[in-house]
């Protein structure tokens, strides 16, 4: 299942050739993380991921430019490759219901006040896996 956020569109977002700088794209997919991980979560009343997670990597594909606008991008997210210490977000970015870029962020749950990655808790995999592409127990 899919989680989709509208995200709006800064002016400050541009850059000098008039569009959506590339870099810009990280924030967006951290918006729609944060949605979904803490404000969904919060709102069905589990845990999600408040106890904290690290990126490990990025990954984007541009598929075409966007031009400022005043009407928000719709970011889909979804989770895939879960794992007991590590988990994949991917990202679709519409831009007037056009697909305008990819990508995905694998995550690393981790415990900050070790310094250390850690496992996913139980309610943290139970959560995931209604925002995941794959059959539990894959």
């Amino acid at each position: 299942m899919r989680h989709t956020v509208q995200v709006p569109m800064r002016w400050s977002d541009m850059d000098a050739y008039g569009h959506v700088n590339n870099v810009v794209y990280l924030q967006y997919f951290e918006m729609a993380r944060v949605d979904l991980f803490f404000e969904r979560a919060s709102l069905e009343e589990r845990t999600g991921l408040r106890r904290g997670t690290v990126v490990a990597a990025h990954d984007i594909q541009y598929k075409l430019p966007v031009v400022y606008s005043p009407r928000p991008l719709d970011v889909q997210i979804w989770v895939s490759e879960l794992r007991a210490a590590v988990f994949t977000c991917h990202y679709e970015v519409y831009d007037h219901q056009r697909l305008a870029v990819t990508g995905s962020t694998k995550l690393v749950p981790f415990d900050f006040s070790i310094n250390r990655p850690r496992r996913l808790t139980p309610d943290e995999k139970e959560f995931l896996l209604r925002w995941t592409d794959e059959p539990a127990g894959s």
